[in-house]
């Protein structure tokens, strides 16, 4: 048994209150800034960019925009560009330069109903191949857009004719290791987790997990498939090794029910991808590292191999806030240093401790 003092600690850095309800926020690389997305009372969309400067949070920039901005991500860019793609509740995807925001770079009218989730991949000098950014809506479809390429997007995965549309919760890029392998991994308000390869057209596997997915993510993009965790709600989330798929039971998984109410994020430490961080919607956070097991994969009866799926370990756990912790984003320059907002209007920047030692 570790000594309490051992074990990683989570501490609150800044906190910082807003007067928006806030949907998203994310570390701009390179930086000691953040982007915070929302929507202020009169319903309009706000952008606002933070720095931290002497143990406080300084607001640098605010951009009011006219729909509300759900979601973020600066995975499509460039380390030089760093510009920030956005999808808002009119069905809009939008790429902006943060030091000229006043108009975007790309616009295009993606979806006709709320975007609910966005990743990108290709950029950063993360993911082999073009850059590409993946965004899920409301109206039931998964597409994914090149900003090079203006109106119509390279891939769309929408429902078969007949078929009922399920509003889709969140997406995330996976094993681009090379130029030409890519998958995109949707979760889906029905439960369903659909994992598509962008390479060949197809959906690869897909299960149902009983609860409507809040949250999916890879512990990298850049590697072959490894692992995948999806969140939920109920308090419920799954961990999925992917290196071994067998033909008719899928991927060996391990499931855990840590938080009292909705799973609404997992996010992986970029330094090291046996680590992640689940939010909740009662305010807390928990902080895991997954065990592998001793052989990752074994002969079934039937001879054909089968993964084997590892154990999970709970390092620490903290509430933050009474509200859903909304979104999360760990830093990638810094490591244990993250920022997360909740539905309490406010926004926090975290210390995470000891994560070399564990």
């Amino acid at each position: 048994m570790s000594l309490p003092l051992e074990k990683p600690q989570i501490i609150a850095h800044v906190q910082k209150s807003l007067g928006y309800t806030v949907f998203d926020c994310r570390w701009i690389p390179c930086s000691a800034k953040f982007v915070c997305l929302g929507n202020l009372a009169r319903g309009t969309g706000v952008l606002q960019i933070y720095e931290i400067q002497h143990g406080d949070a300084q607001l640098v920039k605010e951009i009011e925009k006219p729909k509300p901005i759900k979601c973020g991500t600066f995975g499509a860019t460039s380390l030089q560009q760093r510009h920030l793609a956005t999808g808002d509740f009119g069905g809009n995807l939008h790429v902006w330069n943060l030091e000229a925001p006043e108009v975007p770079v790309y616009s295009v009218k993606a979806h006709k109903e709320i975007v609910n989730c966005i990743d990108g991949v290709g950029g950063l000098g993360i993911g082999g191949g073009a850059p590409e950014i993946v965004t899920g809506s409301r109206d039931g479809t998964v597409k994914v857009w090149d900003p090079r390429q203006k109106d119509s997007p390279v891939a769309n995965m929408e429902p078969a004719e007949g078929e009922s549309k399920r509003d889709c919760w969140t997406v995330a890029f996976g094993h681009a290791f090379n130029d030409h392998d890519r998958c995109v991994c949707a979760g889906y308000d029905n439960g369903d987790v659909k994992l598509f390869d962008l390479r060949n057209m197809s959906v690869r596997w897909e299960k149902n997990i009983k609860n409507g997915v809040c949250s999916v993510e890879f512990d990298r993009k850049d590697i072959s498939m490894n692992k995948l965790v999806a969140t939920s709600l109920e308090g419920k989330f799954h961990v999925f090794d992917m290196r071994t798929q067998h033909p008719t039971k899928g991927f060996a998984s391990v499931s855990e029910k840590a938080h009292k109410s909705t799973v609404w994020q997992v996010r992986h430490l970029p330094q090291n991808r046996d680590i992640f961080m689940t939010a909740g919607g009662a305010g807390s956070l928990h902080l895991w590292k997954y065990e592998y097991p001793a052989k990752r994969s074994e002969k079934g009866g039937d001879g054909v191999d089968r993964g084997v799926a590892g154990t999970l370990n709970l390092l620490q756990n903290v509430n933050l806030s009474t509200q859903p912790i909304a979104s999360l984003d760990w830093s990638p320059d810094k490591q244990g240093l993250c920022v997360c907002s909740s539905f309490d209007q406010s926004v926090r920047v975290l210390i995470v401790t000891k994560l070399n030692r564990v």
